[in-house]
């Protein structure tokens, strides 16, 4: 069973930076498969990254590959999302994801089981 917590949105100008950090309850962290995804207002869920459960593969949507990166310290149970050179387009509930006992990299929102409640990333033109 495993709970997860965002936090670190919040409002800044485009080209600005945040660190986004999710923390989990549970035993079962280190060997949970990650993501995160964002929903942007009126649309729907998308994939935004993932990452293994030993954090040696990362996966990135083309519309923040570069800018965006993924990482995870196991030891904390803890995910991050670290966003430099955001857009406007940027904007969106950020969700963090974990599908345990799993090891590989996943896309699609349906393979998660667990998920975080969201913080929401403003960025302004």
């Amino acid at each position: 069973q495993v709970q997860l917590v965002e936090s670190g949105g919040g409002l800044v100008q485009a080209g600005d930076s945040l660190r986004l950090s999710c923390a989990a309850s549970g035993r079962s962290f280190s060997r949970a498969a990650l993501g995160w995804f964002r929903q942007a207002p009126g649309k729907e869920r998308e994939f935004v990254a993932a990452i293994n459960w030993r954090g040696a593969s990362t996966g990135y949507a083309d519309s923040v590959k570069g800018r965006f990166t993924i990482s995870r310290d196991n030891a904390k149970n803890t995910v991050y999302l670290q966003m430099n050179s955001l857009k406007p387009e940027d904007t969106a509930v950020y969700y963090c994801a974990a599908k345990s006992g799993s090891y590989g990299l996943f896309r699609e929102s349906v393979a998660y089981d667990y998920w975080g409640q969201g913080t929401p990333v403003t960025v302004s033109s």
